[in-house]
């Protein structure tokens, strides 16, 4: 390579003569020559001279093949000039591939053996690996790559961020947006402060070796240690499956918590420099959070907007479709950082803000393509990073310091206890779904910290921070303590708590509408009430979405037409495609419906035709079609609430006419009640022998009431009124006669009933009662008509009748 390198120097000073100032470098070391002499005019001969730096820049010329030739003759010939080995031309991509398979295998590797997977999680596994290779590396005498921070957060973070951003569950985010800043500001700004002042007071009582670390490097510190990560937050409840409220609230923290970390990283390491620290820089400070934050979240909707429109133009070029939302996502990142600016905030933005213009402009295939490109970009971006996190493990430079590392680990985890428990008492008070002990005590368990604490802890200066490799150690040790423990054991203790799971199923169509519909409802019940929720305002998004955004970023028709009738149309479109292309359609005009061509000519196409299986993305596009369009958005002309309400000048009139209406239907039906003989309730048997026994002497018989006809009753039988008899009532009906007036002054004469004969039997012994006289009168008495209702204390049956 040395060789190679002088042979091209003379040649590239030769190119870059001419280029230098005053002839200041020449390729040839010799001294200039003086001009030739000037030919007389008329010997010239027909030859022009050459000017006078054509012969320096001529002569190099001349040497070089000689110089060339005596370098090939110093050089060993080869056996086999074709076969050599360079390795130092082709080591970097080499390595890097080497290592990717390597990931890539191991992942693998721990998914074929379902029972080392089933209890340890992926990214412990993954760090031990990185040990055992590390170790290797060390162990043959070389040293081990370290995970430099530039590589992390410039190639290996943002495929697991934007991965995060694009396909993250809006609903479920802005549901519990507040809940989620709370967690992601507050709480880590608790983490910091208190773990950082808590470490400096352990710094100044643990002795000579710790006394010498101020305020300042303790605060850095704790802001390090304190945020919760997203790559390990991801690796570990993925796992587990837990519920869509606790994983949103966990991992939405560790993606927001990136503003506060990166604003106090760089604030106190600032403020580090300075030999004094004002209340105006503490201001100025407090300020740049706001900064940081908004101006990534700025960035990132940015690149957005201009991602989304530009897909407009790419129908006919679907090839590069998926490039744009990756090369977008990643300018986005990248200015960000370049103004020390929220680069997660950005790429999260970005990711939210175009993804629902790309899908509605690329095509179904270039969708799959964004899709698995980034679900496999950001998987060996996790793997790498848990690997070279063991391996740089094996490879940094430590300091051991008993007090310092143990009491960094404990703190941490008090501070994430009391924070949590703290802030959820507070939020409880606002949220209408209120976080149980249960999800309390897994948002504090799963407060996992990884790479990013140890990128930022690698690259603090040694100028300013001469303990960085003690503070090195205590990440490293906080790091593994989170992913082994806390990691492996909170799979068991989601099983042992019965928390809820996350639902595999997809939600049905039906529940889809439904939920769309409650949206709605709520939306119209906030604009009455005069309350401006969430729902008031997601309404008034969506509205200028549709009216104003949708029409610039959105291609063609798409932007207008519901989505039902442009898959329509483009369905029709494909059968009317294959009809042509299976030379069925003869001279048809074009004005013929698909439906007409298949009655026309219907032997072109096959009798038995299997028809082909739905893919899972085309089941998953025609439900999104459906659940966007089977329940339309209601067309509200104004806004009403409870202070604008106007009196309607018709409204008395209209309520006078509902109540003289409701009293004629109350008057037609007390009339029908009227006119309707009701039936008479039969007393049960215990009632009636009640009303016998309390007063027998209304009951008693007639002394002259032989030939009238006789109830008679057995009090002691507990049967049904069929133990009622009707005596010598057979006899009037059989006679013809009409009663007489004496018998029809008397009435009925009720008698106790004589007990049969014992070899009779009272139920399947016909009687007289059995006749269909006896029946008819019985049917009589049961309905005896309208008569006044008796008097409190009056008795059943009055006396003297």
């Amino acid at each position: 390579m040395g060789a190679a390198a002088l042979r091209a120097l003379p040649w590239a000073l030769l190119l870059l003569g001419p280029l230098l100032p005053g002839q200041g470098l020449q390729a040839n070391s010799e001294p200039p020559q003086r001009p030739p002499a000037p030919l007389p005019a008329g010997d010239s001969g027909g030859f022009t001279t050459a000017p006078p730096g054509s012969a320096q820049e001529i002569m190099p010329l001349h040497r070089q093949p000689a110089n060339a030739s005596a370098e090939e003759h110093a050089k060993p010939r080869k056996a086999f000039p074709v076969l050599g080995i360079d390795y130092t031309h082709v080591r970097i991509p080499f390595e890097i591939s080497l290592w990717i398979l390597l990931a890539c295998l191991m992942k693998l590797g721990f998914h074929v053996i379902p029972s080392v997977s089933s209890i340890v999680p992926e990214s412990c596994l993954l760090i031990v690996v990185g040990l055992l290779v590390g170790g290797l590396i060390k162990g043959v005498g070389e040293k081990p790559p370290i995970l430099k921070s530039d590589i992390f957060f410039l190639f290996l973070l943002p495929p697991i961020i934007l991965d995060a951003g694009y396909f993250l569950p809006l609903r479920q985010f802005t549901e519990n947006l507040g809940t989620i800043l709370i967690f992601a500001v507050v709480g880590t700004l608790w983490n910091a402060f208190f773990l950082g002042g808590l470490m400096y007071a352990v710094c100044q009582l643990g002795g000579p070796g710790l006394n010498h670390i101020g305020l300042l490097a303790n605060l850095l510190f704790g802001s390090i240690i304190s945020a919760v990560d997203p790559v390990a937050v991801l690796a570990v409840f993925e796992e587990i499956h837990i519920n869509e409220l606790l994983h949103i609230l966990v991992f939405g923290e560790s993606l927001l918590n990136d503003a506060v970390t990166v604003v106090l990283y760089h604030l106190f390491e600032e403020f580090a420099n300075f030999e004094q620290v004002t209340i105006i820089d503490i201001i100025l400070g407090f300020l740049s959070f706001f900064v940081v934050s908004l101006g990534g979240v700025f960035v990132g909707v940015i690149y957005g907007v201009i991602a989304a429109f530009t897909s407009r133009f790419t129908s006919h070029i679907r090839v590069i479709e998926p490039l744009f939302v990756f090369l977008y996502s990643y300018m986005a990142y990248l200015s960000a950082e370049l103004f020390h600016l929220s680069g997660i905030m950005a790429l999260i933005a970005s990711g939210v803000v175009m993804r629902p213009y790309v899908e509605a402009n690329i095509s179904h295939k270039s969708h799959t393509t964004i899709k698995y490109f980034l679900k496999m970009w950001s998987s060996v971006s996790e793997t790498l990073i848990f690997i070279f996190l063991g391996v740089s493990t094996v490879a940094g430079h430590h300091y051991w310091n008993w007090t310092f590392v143990i009491s960094t680990l404990l703190f941490c985890l008090i501070a994430r206890v009391l924070g949590v428990l703290v802030l959820t008492w507070f939020i409880n008070k606002f949220r209408i779904v209120k976080l149980t002990p249960k999800d309390q005590f897994i948002i504090a368990y799963g407060g996992l910290r990884g790479a990013i604490a140890f990128s930022l802890g690698y690259l603090l200066d040694y100028k300013h921070f001469d303990m960085r490799d003690m503070f090195l150690t205590a990440i490293i040790t906080v790091i593994f303590f989170t992913v082994f423990v806390q990691g492996m054991t909170i799979r068991p203790l989601v099983d042992l708590l019965a928390v809820k799971k996350k639902q595999e199923t997809k939600r049905s169509i039906n529940e889809e509408i439904h939920t769309q519909f409650l949206d709605h409802l709520l939306t119209g019940i906030e604009d009455i009430c005069g309350h401006y929720g969430h729902h008031h305002w997601k309404d008034k998004l969506n509205r200028f979405n549709k009216k104003y955004v949708k029409k610039c970023l959105i291609a063609g028709e798409r932007s207008k037409e519901p989505q039902l009738i442009a898959f329509y149309h483009k369905m029709e479109m494909k059968q009317a495609i294959e009809l042509v292309e299976s030379g069925g359609i003869g001279k048809i005009p074009s004005a013929v419906s698909t439906v007409s061509i298949q009655n026309i000519n219907p032997k072109t196409l096959p009798v038995e035709r299997a028809l082909p299986a739905l893919s899972k993305d085309k089941e998953e596009e025609i439900r999104k079609i459906l659940r966007n369009n089977l329940q339309k958005t209601r067309q509200r002309l104004r806004s009403y609430n409870r202070h604008t309400l106007v009196a309607d000048p018709y409204e008395e009139a209209w309520n006078q006419m509902l109540l003289r209406r409701q009293k004629v239907r109350q008057l037609e039906q007390k009339m029908n009640n009227y006119l309707t003989v009701p039936a008479h309730r039969l007393d049960s048997p215990t009632m009636s022998r009640a009303r016998i026994g309390s007063d027998p002497l209304a009951y008693e018989p007639k002394a002259d009431s032989e030939n009238l006809p006789i109830i008679t009753i057995d009090p002691a039988s507990p049967q049904s009124p069929e133990s009622v008899d009707l005596m010598n009532e057979e006899h009037k009906g059989c006679s013809g006669l009409p009663p007489s007036p004496e018998e029809d002054e008397e009435g009925l004469v009720m008698r106790v009933k004589e007990p049969s004969s014992p070899g009779t039997d009272d139920v399947f012994t016909p009687g007289t009662s059995d006749s269909p006289s006896s029946q008819r009168m019985l049917r009589c008495l049961s309905d005896p008509g309208p008569r006044p209702e008796p008097e409190e204390g009056e008795p059943f049956i009055p006396k003297g009748q």
